[in-house]
């Protein structure tokens, strides 16, 4: 039998495989892929519970957002509610500074009005007064004068009494 150069590769890989085998290459290598798997494992484990967590905070930030968004709204309505009575509010004060303000202007032309009447008044009175002291100056000269001063004292005495 003639060994040919595949034979010696046959026998050099046979003996190489036999050699692995006795130092246990084969448990090293399941033993290294085990490690590995376990390692694969973990860390799909843990992808997994990071998910977990990554959905359980988004559903707290979605909550969060609704919750934030309902806050806004009612702060809005508030803010407009607040707005409308201050609205009305400042209304009904304007309403009634304009009374009051239009009440003043009524009663400064009322006062106007009796000042006023009452100076044409004084001015027809003292009208009245010199025309009669100079239509009684002329008439009462004389003892018709006299009698008329005498009666005025007497008057005066009497209401003295």
């Amino acid at each position: 039998m003639e060994f040919n150069e595949e034979f010696y590769v046959a026998l050099g890989f046979v003996i190489f495989v036999a050699i692995l085998l006795y130092y246990g290459v084969h448990n090293k290598l399941n033993a290294a892929l085990d490690k590995r798997a376990d390692r694969i494992r973990e860390d799909l484990a843990h992808a997994v519970r990071l998910r977990e967590e990554a959905a359980a905070l988004l559903a707290s930030f979605e909550k969060r957002k609704a919750e934030a968004e309902a806050e806004a709204e009612a702060l809005v309505a508030q803010a407009r509610t607040e707005a409308e009575m201050i609205a009305k509010e400042a209304h009904e004060r304007l309403a009634e500074f304009v009374q009051r303000r239009t009440q003043q202007a009524e009663n400064k032309i009322a006062n106007a009005e009796a000042q006023a009447m009452a100076e044409v008044k004084a001015i027809a009175a003292d009208a009245a007064t010199k025309a009669a002291e100079i239509l009684l100056t002329d008439a009462a000269k004389g003892a018709y004068g006299q009698k008329l001063i005498d009666q005025g004292i007497d008057g005066l005495k009497a209401a003295a009494h």
